[in-house]
């Protein structure tokens, strides 16, 4: 009886130590950035670059997952307006295009009309090419996370948070421009007309910082509201897949559990198209909004 009391005890602790599924393990290894990319089972390991040494920083200017799919969504951008490029170039005076160049022709006119001059008013088709590449890279980054072996880019902070610090560049360049130097400074330095000078000089101690932080949340606020819906949709159609492994060692229930969590994983990845096509418009939108904004500051 010891004998056999030990053997199972042993067994136990064998079973114990055994790895299994790590549900958050996974999640966290598909949603992180890192140096390598996983196609078909296989590990494409990326180079791996010195730093750039500037002083005391560092800069480290290797390619990750990341790098590589948002310079795949640039090149896939690039590709569809050549495309339509040359379908315009090889029609007749006066023929109006046809199949994808047609449909491209409306989603532009469509951007134009209503979301660049709607919003921005005089002079905005100066804007246009900013809004839809604004558009398309990042549509294109969000759709490539739904195929497979695919990264949405986007659901990466560091890439919201440049594409924000670009949006949040064009808007107080157009700002600057608009208004010139004194009604640019204005949109900071706020104190309402008609007050006698003391209550010029405090609510100009108190609107500054307010006017200051409005102007830094506009970015903020882009960055963080693309990066949080790409990498909730992605964590959640992960965690219905990783459901499956989970509970593979059950007998009974364990393909009713896989086929519940394969259709909801479907139908969160239909979902998912469309908030990727929802999420570069608002971006493009917002963007436009706040030129129009800063613009009309007055």
């Amino acid at each position: 009886m010891n004998s056999e009391a030990a053997s199972a005890a042993q067994s136990g602790a064998q079973e114990a130590a055994e790895p299994g599924f790590d549900l958050s393990e996974m999640l966290i290894g598909k949603v992180v950035d890192a140096s390598y990319i996983e196609v078909a089972g296989f590990r494409i390991d990326l180079p791996q670059w010195e730093p750039i040494q500037i002083g005391a920083l560092a800069i480290d200017m290797s390619p990750t997952k990341n790098v590589v799919f948002l310079f795949v969504a640039a090149f896939l951008m690039v590709v569809t307006f050549l495309l339509v490029g040359r379908a315009y170039q090889r029609l007749a005076k006066d023929e109006a295009p046809s199949g994808f160049a047609n449909a491209m022709e409306g989603m532009i006119l469509f951007f134009r009309d209503q979301v660049v001059r709607a919003n921005i008013g005089h002079g905005a088709d100066q804007f246009t090419p900013l809004i839809l590449t604004f558009f398309f890279f990042i549509l294109y980054m969000n759709l490539l996370g739904l195929i497979p072996f695919g990264v949405s880019s986007t659901a990466s902070l560091s890439v919201t948070a440049a594409l924000a610090s670009l949006a949040f560049l064009w808007i107080e360049v157009a700002g600057f421009r608009e208004l010139g130097a004194k009604g640019y400074a204005q949109t900071i330095f706020y104190a309402p007309k008609g007050l006698p000078p003391v209550g010029q000089a405090i609510m100009l101690v108190i609107m500054t910082p307010v006017e200051a932080i409005g102007k830094i949340t506009k970015p903020f606020s882009l960055a963080i509201r693309l990066f949080a819906n790409v990498t909730a949709g992605k964590v959640l159609i992960l965690a219905l897949l990783g459901l499956i492994f989970m509970f593979a060692e059950l007998t009974t229930a364990r393909w009713g559990i896989a086929g519940g969590a394969v259709l909801m994983a479907t139908a969160i990845t239909l979902l998912k198209v469309f908030i990727s096509l929802l999420q570069a418009f608002i971006f493009a939108m917002l963007t436009a909004v706040f030129i129009g904004l800063i613009r009309h500051a007055h």
